[in-house]
């Protein structure tokens, strides 16, 4: 089919676009912004528009030609009257499409009771835009999910920094009330593309879910397992609302206060697939014997592959989160996995800063009048006999210091003095990347509160002369890995700092000699 995915800048849009190509469909990205998609690995196997839904003329020509559009976008965090912007994006899209002759519209909404007298006001605005599309000819298939499990996700990034952050919360009474069904990233991706095999749908609601019911508590103290933290301990209190939990959520994480205030005030509302299940305890299954995850109800269509969907546990979908840190991949591992849907629950190029975690570093450079082979053969030596060009007794230290810890320690050297390949130990480091003369990346293995990298990546200039980047950062695990980081962030500077001057400097030595055949 040709398709049309407004929204592939968005967390759930860039993940869709490679599951669609993997199923041999035509796609054509909806950006109002098209440079946003510069840097993922799927752009050249896409077409790009240049649309936004409040310009209406500019949706006229993107939607000309497609069979299906997805409808992705929504204006939380991004306009102050955002449930009118969402309006009127509905209203534009469902005319747009209408006078292009599209043959259906696949939108992805919010679980949530209709008839409750206190829905948010977000997931009220979720359910008009439903309605609004629905309201034209074309046929709308809305899947309503509640938060979404996967690295990137801003419900599932609040859930991990407030865990991640915080020992212990007080917390209003609803955290401990409130019911969720949440879902893997990987489970919603299969649903959308599942409901193209179905062309003859009328249209409907599908409320999809994951496999089991939880409190907002149990999701906290579930992360915190899987993440080997401490339990957590939550402290439930009459006197919080919503408006002022949101403000707390904005102190402690890095969302903005714009996305943080609805998000929490949606967490008064149960949001959970109907039929819901019987309670037994605190939390329940939904899924039948088939695995599926979409009980049918009054108006709500169902796929037959989605009906035997088995779906992803809470655990094993944060587990799949939590198993990949932003920003150090580098440019082709996005398509080193077999299926493009496997990368879904990791950070992607396009996300918000804020997403993927916390990661701290320490970024520095140096010029150095030598080749870009002297200086990678220079950075590739380092460690082992040869040392670490600065302050050796430190570094011999801090490896007597994680042998007491009972880690791995500065004894087990390099396998060779000058080469390397990926896997090599060096010291208490591991070879993770080894691409020359461009990039080495080591990966810390001593006994630490949170995963080190240390990397250098190499820039060859016009004038000859070579840029050396380096990069040391650190994803803290939970508020002792925070403290590590900035108890040595003194020592730590100058570590770095004489590091890379002294790297560029010895590759300077030895130019005459690093570049002879």
């Amino acid at each position: 089919m040709n398709i049309g995915v407004i929204g592939a800048t968005g967390y759930v849009g860039g993940r869709l676009v490679p599951a669609l190509l993997a199923r041999g469909h035509n796609v054509r990205c909806l950006a109002r912004t098209p440079s946003r998609l510069d840097r993922v690995w799927w752009r050249t196997d896409v077409k790009v528009a240049q649309a936004d839904v409040l310009v209406p003329t500019s949706l006229e020509s993107a939607f000309s030609g497609l069979d299906v559009v997805y409808y992705l976008v929504h204006a939380m965090g991004h306009a102050y009257d955002f449930e009118r912007t969402d309006r009127v994006g509905a209203d534009n899209t469902k005319l747009a499409a209408e006078y292009a002759g599209v043959g259906r519209i696949v939108y992805l909404g919010g679980l949530g009771d209709d008839d409750s007298a206190v829905l948010s006001r977000h997931l009220a605005s979720r359910h008009k835009v439903g309605r609004i599309l629905a309201s034209g000819p074309i046929p709308v298939t809305e899947l309503r999910a509640a938060v979404i499990i996967g690295s990137g996700s801003a419900s599932f990034e609040m859930l991990r920094h407030l865990v991640e952050v915080l020992p212990m919360m007080i917390c209003p009474r609803w955290v401990t009330r409130t019911r969720c069904q949440p879902i893997a990233i990987t489970d919603v991706l299969h649903h959308l593309v599942a409901v193209l095999d179905e062309p003859e749908a009328p249209g409907g609601i599908v409320e999809i879910g994951g496999p089991e019911v939880l409190t907002y508590r149990e999701m906290m103290q579930r992360y915190a397992a899987v993440a080997g933290l401490p339990r957590r301990l939550i402290i439930p209190v009459p006197v919080l609302t919503p408006r002022l939990s949101s403000h707390w959520v904005n102190l402690v994480t890095p969302l903005p206060i714009g996305l943080a205030r609805p998000l929490v005030d949606s967490l008064i509302n149960d949001v959970v697939v109907t039929p819901a299940p019987a309670d037994t305890n605190e939390s329940s299954s939904t899924s039948d014997t088939n695995g599926s995850t979409i009980p049918t109800a009054s108006g709500t269509t169902v796929t037959e592959t989605s009906r035997t969907h088995r779906p992803i546990s809470f655990d094993d979908a944060v587990s799949s989160a939590l198993s990949h840190v932003r920003d150090l991949n580098v440019s082709t591992s996005w398509t080193d996995s077999a299926s493009p849907v496997d990368t879904a629950a990791s950070p992607m190029p396009q996300d918000p800063a804020w997403a993927g975690g916390t990661i701290l570093a320490d970024t520095r450079e140096a010029l150095a009048h030598a080749s870009s082979e002297a200086v990678f053969t220079t950075v590739a030596g380092i460690g082992g006999e040869r040392g670490w060009y600065f302050a050796d007794s430190l570094w011999a230290a801090r490896g007597w210091i994680d042998e007491l810890l009972g880690g791995v320690g500065m004894r087990r050297g390099r396998r060779h003095p000058d080469q390397l390949r990926v896997g090599d130990a060096l010291d208490f480091f591991r070879v993770e990347v080894y691409e020359p003369p461009k990039v080495l990346r080591l990966r810390a293995e001593m006994k630490l509160p949170g995963k080190a990298w240390l990397e250098w990546r190499i820039t060859s200039n016009n004038d000859g002369t070579t840029t050396l980047r380096q990069l040391a950062r650190f994803h803290p695990h939970g508020i002792a890995g925070r403290l590590y980081w900035w108890s040595l962030l003194l020592p730590h500077t100058v570590l770095w700092n004489q590091l890379i001057k002294r790297l560029a400097r010895i590759a300077e030595q030895n130019e005459p000699t690093a570049t002879e055949p």
